[in-house]
């Protein structure tokens, strides 16, 4: 039996939340709700069988309270949910969230990348039989779109290296208690095995 820690469970569900763990108390009841049904996944508490189900409203919450926290550089989170696909939007400082990660930035592409701008990133999911796989399907960085082999460059180039355990576009295992993940414009539903 494999185990896979917690970072897995949200690389699949949710992209661009990778390297966030953790179930901090807020003054926000939605996000204590999704912080406590990821730990019961993370936990392998879950009831077999049982369906947990993370609405906009607690994705929402969770993110704003722990994007912040986990990713210097990033600052009003949000995430929109479509039938298989999630889009998450952002304010992104390219060159703080690289040296947050541990990378350095060459003097150049810094120039280009330095101060905040707004980030979107499209994203659809397919699951089943305890495996997904993440397809990136378009990128925004300040109002310009990015699709194809100029995605393909920026996942490869500068997300991978900055979340080595995010599998964008490759199949991976989920955690060994969840059978699928559906995403549904009414929320995220986590489908546990039996």
């Amino acid at each position: 039996m494999r185990t896979h820690g917690p970072n897995r469970a949200r690389t699949l569900a949710f992209f661009l939340i990778v390297c966030l763990t953790g179930t901090a108390q807020s003054a926000d009841p939605n996000a204590d709700r999704a912080s406590k049904k990821f730990g019961l996944i993370d936990s392998g508490r879950a009831k077999p069988g049982s369906v947990i189900v993370f609405t906009p409203m607690e994705l929402n919450a969770w993110a704003r309270l722990r994007v912040p926290e986990k990713a210097a550089g990033v600052r009003e989170p949000r995430i929109t949910l479509g039938n298989g696909t999630a889009t998450v939007a952002a304010m992104v400082d390219f060159v703080k969230l690289r040296a947050d990660a541990g990378h350095q930035t060459n003097s150049a592409i810094a120039k280009l990348l330095e101060g905040e701008r707004s980030l979107q990133v499209s994203a659809s999911l397919e699951t089943g039989a305890g495996r997904a796989t993440v397809h990136l399907t378009r990128a925004e960085i300040g109002g310009v779109a990015i699709t194809g082999s100029a995605l393909d460059f920026l996942v490869n180039t500068v997300f991978r290296p900055m979340f080595p355990e995010a599998h964008i576009n490759e199949p991976f295992d989920l955690m060994d208690n969840i059978e699928r993940i559906n995403i549904q414009p009414s929320g995220v539903r986590v489908a546990i095995k039996r």
